[in-house]
């Protein structure tokens, strides 16, 4: 079973990290780019996929760091 995704969110004023499925708050960042730097530590150690989303909430990037499912077209 996947790990749930790390989603990077505005949050007050200032940035915060969250699991998905869950309003847990894994950490909180005054910065986009500390929030975003710390997000992406813990996908990777989690092997997840890291969602950032931008100041309106909307998503701009994705980043997968575990096991990307292969093209088995051929």
């Amino acid at each position: 079973m996947a790990t749930p995704a790390i989603h990077t969110v505005p949050a007050g004023g200032g940035w915060a990290n969250k699991r998905a499925g869950s309003d847990d708050v894994l950490s909180t960042h005054d910065t986009k780019a500390d929030a975003v730097a710390a997000g992406r530590t813990q996908a990777m150690e989690d092997e997840a996929e890291h969602i950032i989303h931008e100041q309106d909430g909307t998503i701009g990037e994705r980043n997968s760091y575990g096991s990307d499912p292969t093209s088995s077209a051929g």
